[in-house]
């Protein structure tokens, strides 16, 4: 029978996959709202606001899915995490917060005027800077470099976030979630012109996030000894390594080719593989090398309730939203034109 902590990480992890493949393309289209150049920056400003518009809000129900679950399940762990890494985390809410405000601001305020400019700014620097953030973040306590009795500040709730694996893996996500967000702009629009645009910036992208998978694969040797091991010395580890470099490839061929629909089944797929290959590689720890699901839980009475609270509430989120996006998602742009293969 699985454990009542086995069970509540492994919807951690699927809320954490659910944010990663929605809240992270929202980040990673307010990147290329950034990066909009050219006669067409207006129409690519207009695409990805009609794209992440209805449902930004609603994606990050998984974030405080994430957050909710490890406060009240995991106490240890949640503790260890907001208090060593209290700045990253802070600077990730502030980037959220001013997102999310830019975003809806600029959307009632005068377009042609100098103030709507500052909220374009603020979207998309905030877009640029949170999913490196989350990056760090994840990194950090992939490493599980918690200094237990630290000298300094410095050495207490700074060090441990700067070092090269955490920094690149913030790298490794920022890329990532651009990568989807382009694949998934490809099925927003039917125009030609802006296809090709995404296209290039796709194929772009998911060259960089192959190579820095490898990148963060050997800084893990040192960085995070748990992760290099798993993902090196077993027969699963392989296989997965093999099975996300095979479906980058595949993409890669896809998006050449112009196969837009199935270059997006193979970015979700990628991103889901590596989120559980990096999942499977930590169990049972939360913060390695001494905070597991097992030690770290909270009574069993209380696992029981937040269960049974994410069973009932399960009952009302998904169908909402399948209706959100049936409604904003299932429109003609998705199947027309010719090259949507």
């Amino acid at each position: 029978m699985i454990e009542l902590e086995t069970t509540l990480a492994v919807v951690l992890l699927i809320a954490l996959n659910f944010y990663a493949l929605m809240g992270g393309a929202d980040f990673g289209a307010g990147v290329w709202h950034l990066m909009a150049r050219g006669p067409t920056r207006r129409n690519q400003h207009h695409l990805i606001g009609n794209a992440i518009g209805p449902i930004w809000e609603a994606n990050h129900v998984w974030l405080i899915l994430v957050v909710t679950i490890l406060f009240s399940a995991f106490p240890s762990a949640y503790a260890q995490i907001s208090i060593t890494l209290h700045i990253p985390l802070t600077l990730l809410v502030i980037g959220i917060v001013l997102r999310g405000a830019a975003f809806a601001f600029r959307h009632y305020d005068v377009k042609d005027d100098e103030i709507h400019v500052r909220w374009d700014q603020i979207f998309a620097v905030s877009s640029l800077i949170s999913p490196f953030l989350l990056g760090i973040i994840v990194g950090t306590i992939t490493a599980g470099h918690f200094p237990m009795n630290p000298d300094s500040f410095f050495e207490g709730y700074v060090s441990p976030w700067i070092q090269p694996f955490p920094l690149v893996m913030g790298l490794f996500s920022l890329f990532l979630f651009a990568y989807l967000a382009a694949v998934y702009l490809l099925l927003e629009t039917d125009n030609d012109q802006l296809r090709e645009i995404f296209r290039k910036r796709a194929i772009m992208t998911v060259l960089v996030v192959g190579l820095l998978e490898e990148v963060v694969l050997l800084l893990g040797r040192s960085g995070a000894p748990r992760l290099w091991g798993e993902l090196t010395g077993s027969l699963w580890g392989l296989s997965i390594q093999l099975g996300i470099g095979g479906l980058t490839m595949v993409s890669l061929w896809f998006l050449m080719t112009r196969r837009y629909w199935w270059a997006r089944t193979c970015a979700i797929l990628q991103v889901t593989l590596s989120l559980w290959a990096w999942g499977i590689a930590q169990f049972p720890y939360l913060v390695p090398p001494y905070l597991t699901v097992f030690n770290a839980s909270a009574p069993e009475i209380t696992l029981r309730f937040i269960l049974g609270a994410i069973v009932l509430g399960a009952l009302v989120l998904f169908p909402s939203l399948l209706y959100l996006f049936h409604v904003f998602k299932s429109g003609p742009l998705l199947v027309k034109g010719s090259n949507n293969k």
